[in-house]
């Protein structure tokens, strides 16, 4: 870009500053408060659902391997790969989830005979009994965090916020892939390929 359109594109972005800044803002722009800002109250909410996961499910699990746990628990078998789909997480950090839940006996991980590529992962007998006690908090957890909205706001909320992450998942550095026809390698199910490993 040259320096006069540079310069040209500095003047457009102040002008706009100035104009959302000044006493006749249109009351359908965006706010430049960064307390009402889109951005601003996501991090809050993730915050406050973070602090309320810790007071009302314990600290045996963070929020993120409790969502990989109960994800083994509908799909036991998947892979590594698979998992860091389902839980829209990258591979790296996937693979260090399952090794940490692996060492704390809640996961277990297998190598197929067959192809030493990926890990299958299934959750073992204290990994199945801890998600026992924490499923039924996790639904305490979803009625504390909408607690302070009537049903109807909390239908809307639930709507808007499912269509806001559904509508901008490619946005994300890892997103969220739940489309079965690609897991496990496309040449088996999960439930073979854990028999097999275990063959």
């Amino acid at each position: 870009m040259s320096e006069r359109n540079l310069a040209g594109v500095r003047n457009r972005d102040r002008r706009l500053i100035a104009s959302s800044s000044s006493t006749g803002q249109r009351e359908d722009e965006l706010s430049t408060d960064v307390y009402d800002q889109a951005g601003h109250l996501i991090r809050r909410a993730q915050q406050i659902a973070v602090a309320m996961f810790y007071s009302t499910m314990g600290y045996e699990v963070t929020p993120v391997q409790y969502a990989v746990l109960r994800i083994l628990q509908d799909h036991p078998g998947i892979d590594q790969v698979t998992l860091a789909r389902f839980c829209a997480l990258d591979t790296s950090t996937a693979a260090d989830l399952a090794v940490r839940l692996e060492e704390r006996g809640l996961v277990r991980r297998m190598m197929p005979v067959k192809s030493r590529r990926f890990r299958l992962l299934q959750l073992t007998p204290e990994g199945t009994v801890l998600l026992k006690k924490l499923v039924p908090l996790g639904h305490v957890l979803d009625r504390r965090l909408l607690q302070p909205l009537n049903k109807e706001e909390q239908r809307i909320f639930l709507s808007l916020l499912k269509k806001f992450v559904h509508l901008n998942n490619k946005e994300s550095r890892a997103p969220l892939d739940r489309g079965f026809d690609r897991s496990c390698n496309n040449n088996t199910d999960a439930g073979d390929k854990w028999k097999s490993a275990n063959a």
